[in-house]
């Protein structure tokens, strides 16, 4: 078991935030959004949980001891570097901005923590019999630098690698069976975190489409919403284990895993600014 404070996520020397704003989200607005800047990070309507999930790169399984209030009370923060360090920021990744507010969580919210293995229920990714359905995509350019970020496309402003995904479909260029593990644990699509056992490397492109029950916003059960077509066609599959498996030909298998999680031994509501 190993404890944490601010920085103990971050594999090397970060800029710290130098300008934080954090205000209460007036309780008529129901809007969530996250933003990156060149100088900065901004949430807006975020519950703390969901700016602790940020920080430390990981999902909601992975965040064990949080309070309530964590996921109940919604907060407008802007964190923004010195201008100083602005460039500097601007081309870290993705994993690596994040990282630096764990320091903020520190400093603002008297966030103690500390990491520890435990086991966890979760679907691994398998190639199911008969093999992988699925379509090479554009490989990596060697001569770009390679993202620090697992997560995300290196560059979404290019043709390929890209994803879109809602409940029910997934649409994707060019990535890896890692992205596609990433997307389903996000969506919380089988209650369980999917972790990436397939041993396929390189990038594919691909559809999934299936049913999908819970879906986060009603406009996608009405006619003409985003999963309408999804939602009428008989031909998509009832339940995404039986989809992944005829459109991908691979398989979501029940097992445990040994993973590290983020234990909050103690966070307090926000100093005032």
């Amino acid at each position: 078991m190993a404890s944490g404070v601010a920085g103990a996520q971050t594999k090397r020397d970060l800029p710290q935030f130098d300008a934080v704003s954090i205000k209460p989200t007036p309780a008529d607005d129901d809007k969530t959004l996250v933003q990156i800047f060149p100088d900065g990070i901004s949430f807006h309507g975020a519950p703390i949980r969901m700016v602790l999930r940020t920080a430390f790169g990981i999902d909601d399984k992975h965040l064990i001891g949080s309070p309530a209030w964590t996921n109940a009370n919604r907060y407008n923060i802007e964190a923004k570097v010195s201008s100083e360090d602005a460039q500097r920021f601007d081309k870290l990744g993705g994993a690596e901005r994040n990282a630096m507010l764990v320091a903020v969580l520190a400093e603002r919210f008297n966030l103690k923590f500390h990491h520890e293995a435990r086991e966890l229920p979760i679907y691994a990714l398998v190639v199911a019999k008969g093999g992988p359905k699925l379509t090479r995509g554009a490989t990596d350019d060697p001569g770009r630098p390679k993202s620090t970020d697992p997560h995300k496309p290196e560059d979404l402003s290019k043709e390929h690698h890209w994803i879109f995904t809602i409940a029910g479909r997934i649409e994707a260029d060019s990535i890896t069976m890692y992205v596609l593990a990433d997307q389903l644990t996000q969506l919380n699509a089988v209650g369980r975190p999917v972790v990436d056992k397939t041993g396929i490397t390189g990038n594919y492109n691909f559809t999934l489409r299936w049913t999908a029950d819970n879906l986060p916003f009603p406009i996608l059960h009405e006619a003409g919403g985003l999963d309408a077509a999804t939602a009428k066609d008989e031909n998509t599959p009832s339940s995404l284990f039986t989809a992944i498996q005829e459109q991908l030909g691979l398989k979501l298998e029940p097992q445990k895993d040994h993973s590290d999680v983020i234990v909050i031994d103690h966070i307090d509501p926000p100093s005032p600014n």
